[in-house]
């Protein structure tokens, strides 16, 4: 590994023409604004947010599907962040104080013991995520199956990133290069990238979340720019195939659909639902395509797409803050405008 005082220099010196790096994780988009990465880098480098945090992409239409179904009595079933995200016109945290019945959860799999002791209730389970997740989701339909589980039903915007990253190049974003996700490619493989760098002749490099890990991985970008290519900084944990048994199990359970993703609208194959075989345990995640702001001053769609920094919302530090979120962006840690406010 080349010495990081000599990666930093490069970085802070650097006097070419300007290339702009896209970020496509969120945790790497919060790790890069806590570690003040930015002002470790020359004038000439920049960095910017993109769709890589679950929460944030999630259309308003299955926001409003989950709503729908916490008012008919069913127990929603979620993480922390999703329960403050708006729908149309209301949230999981809304209508839980209004009586609803929404539980946050650490792990998927506390749903099993929750429906195991209470059998009467139908349990919602909120499945969104990306290639991360999706194995986890996928194990827990195995155990719901196997263990004869039959009040329990997931909600599915599960999302693949190959497909949103084409999405932005074809639009023809000014990007120079992408921070490929860390944890998205210990389960996809680092390969998977390939085909859209040598497509656009991009640059990916595939980082862990460590300081050095960002700092390397953004130093390999601005070396071979404009090359189509991917390097994987991230050897300890990603290979080139990645994990070929999490990989089996996601397709026997999932299949590819076409998903809307929010501000970016429907885009073909970057989504995933439940077979036909175990649509049993499908809440009705088909077509809930409609996306709607709940704040017609929000840009929060701006802000996935890397056309705005959050910063240049007009709603941003006046009436938008974490603790009052007037778009995704700003729900979950892993948000770009809530990353910038919280590190500036």
């Amino acid at each position: 590994m080349m010495d990081l005082s000599v990666i930093k220099k490069y970085l802070r010196e650097y006097d070419a023409s300007d290339i702009y790096i896209m970020e496509v994780c969120g945790s790497h988009t919060a790790a890069i604004r806590k570690l003040g990465i930015p002002s470790l880098l020359s004038e000439h480098i920049h960095l910017i947010s993109g769709p890589g945090c679950p929460v944030c992409v999630t259309a308003s239409s299955y926001i409003d599907k989950l709503l729908q179904l916490a008012r008919a009595g069913k127990c929603i079933v979620t993480f922390g962040d999703l329960i403050r995200v708006m729908g149309s016109t209301s949230s999981l945290s809304i209508e839980k104080g209004r009586g609803a019945r929404v539980e946050v959860v650490y792990s998927p799999f506390d749903l099993v013991k929750m429906a195991k002791s209470e059998p009467e209730t139908t349990f919602i389970f909120a499945a969104i995520g990306f290639e991360t997740t999706t194995p986890i989701y996928a194990l827990l339909l195995e155990q719901l199956l196997a263990e004869n589980i039959n009040n329990v039903q997931l909600l599915t915007a599960l999302k693949t990133m190959p497909p949103v990253i084409e999405h932005l190049c074809a639009l023809g974003a000014p990007i120079n290069g992408f921070l490929a996700p860390g944890h998205v490619s210990v389960v996809t493989g680092s390969d998977i990238f390939l085909p859209i760098a040598k497509k656009y002749h991009l640059p990916f490099g595939v980082s862990g979340f460590l300081g050095d890990e960002l700092l390397t991985a953004i130093y390999g970008i601005v070396k071979v720019k404009d090359k189509g290519c991917v390097m994987n900084f991230y050897p300890s944990v990603v290979c080139a195939k990645g994990n070929q048994k999490a990989q089996e199990c996601v397709q026997k359970y999932f299949v590819k659909t076409d998903a809307a993703w929010r501000g970016m609208g429907i885009i073909s194959d970057s989504g995933l639902k439940i077979r036909e075989a175990y649509s049993m345990y499908d809440a009705g995640s088909a077509d809930l395509m409609e996306d709607k702001k709940s704040n017609q001053a929000c840009r929060c769609d701006e802000v996935l797409m890397g056309t705005i920094a959050p910063t240049q919302c007009p709603l941003y530090k006046k009436v938008c803050n974490p603790l009052n979120p007037q778009g995704a962006c700003m729900v979950s840690s892993e948000g770009s405008c809530h990353a910038y406010y919280t590190n500036g």
